[in-house]
């Protein structure tokens, strides 16, 4: 059972409330070149279509930060501007319409530099997100921990915190990200009970897909269910769209996000003759798109069966489902066998019968 969310502050990144009870929010980053504001602005416009609710972009120089100015002026989600080494890039974005900032505080200069960068983010109540992860620590807490325990995490983090503090500045959220899912969890549980500032849950370098969406899910997902965390991050060796779609599901699974299509499909096995896995993915990316612009809409059970065998009595537990044959689909509704349907229509109809489907 999934516990009381763990009561933490609120910060506006842009549009997107993160903390103080607000949804959690499912973020990626965008890994086209940062100087190219159409590539940038294709992940960008990938991202909102799938469920993303902000995108971070990163900031390496100053031809970026007008790059950045560019995506900014037609992004469809709010933006961050991830910042490391050289302050005046941080300043650079927020002139360039930044929602957000990620910063090391601690590789970005003195207090000078952090006080110049709260200055230029106070006006508009810019948020930024203190990021500390396991292969960035300070060279005194590895000398003292003797690694990047999950207590030298929170130790470096609540240390950059204070720094923001010291300038008045609350408008802040926090991650401490390591790339074990033992690690994360115990960083993660710590900080939450030495801070109340909204958490940002990843794991860092979590791997190619695969792994890495079993590490992340294994890790945020353990999280959420204990209450903790209030935006979330797939990291992944992927393109981005990935990111979005297990964080998306991720939440699904939690509870914390609602469903979208109903959709099942067999294994399939060497009597298939038709694509199962193209087709049930397809309907799933469509009904997608069509549940966020309706959510209110009744979600019927699909089926995509692979064969004649089994597929006609598996069928009848679902309200639409088709069962495949040599280049065709068998449809049933409700239990009840409708037509064949040659393969390439399959996809219309189940999709036309979803959006047509009776309210109870």
């Amino acid at each position: 059972m999934r516990c009381p969310r763990t009561a933490t502050r609120q910060v506006h990144v842009g549009s997107v409330a993160i903390g103080g009870g607000a949804p959690v929010s499912v973020q990626t980053m965008a890994n086209a070149d940062p100087h190219d504001a159409e590539a940038l602005l294709r992940q960008v416009c990938e991202a909102a279509e799938l469920g993303c609710d902000l995108v971070r972009l990163t900031v390496p120089d100053h031809a970026a930060a007008e790059t950045f100015k560019q995506v900014r002026a037609r992004s469809p989600l709010p933006l961050v501007a991830d910042i490391h080494f050289d302050h005046r890039l941080a300043l650079a974005a927020l002139a360039a319409g930044a929602d957000g900032l990620r910063i090391n505080p601690g590789n970005i200069g003195g207090p000078e530099r952090v006080r110049a960068v709260v200055a230029a983010a106070r006006p508009n109540r810019i948020p930024i997100r203190i990021g500390v992860n396991g292969g960035s620590l300070e060279k005194d807490l590895l000398a003292r921990y003797g690694s990047a325990t999950p207590e030298a995490l929170v130790e470096s983090a609540l240390r950059h915190v204070a720094w923001l503090e010291a300038e008045d500045y609350r408008e802040m959220k926090i991650s401490v990200k390591a790339s074990d899912v033992p690690r994360t969890l115990a960083a993660y549980r710590l900080l939450s009970e030495r801070t109340d500032y909204p958490l940002h849950l990843g794991v860092t370098e979590a791997g190619t897909f695969l792994p890495g969406t079993v590490r992340s899910c294994v890790a945020l997902g353990t999280l959420l269910l204990e209450g903790i965390g209030d935006t979330i991050r797939v990291s992944l060796t992927d393109q981005p769209a990935q990111e979005v779609r297990v964080g998306v599901e991720l939440l699904r699974s939690v509870g914390l996000r609602a469903p979208s299509a109903s959709v099942t499909s067999c294994p399939t096995c060497g009597r298939t003759r038709v694509d199962v896995a193209g087709l049930a993915l397809r309907i799933e990316n469509r009904l997608e798109r069509f549940y966020r612009e309706h959510p209110d809409a009744p979600r019927p059970h699909v089926a995509v069966m692979g064969c004649v065998v089994n597929g006609p009595g598996e069928a009848k537990g679902a309200d639409i489902a088709v069962a495949g044959g040599d280049g065709v689909f068998v449809l049933f509704v409700r239990g009840e066998r409708i037509r064949t349907l040659p393969e390439a229509e399959a996809l219309e109809a189940i999709v036309r019968l979803v959006t047509e489907w009776p309210r109870p």
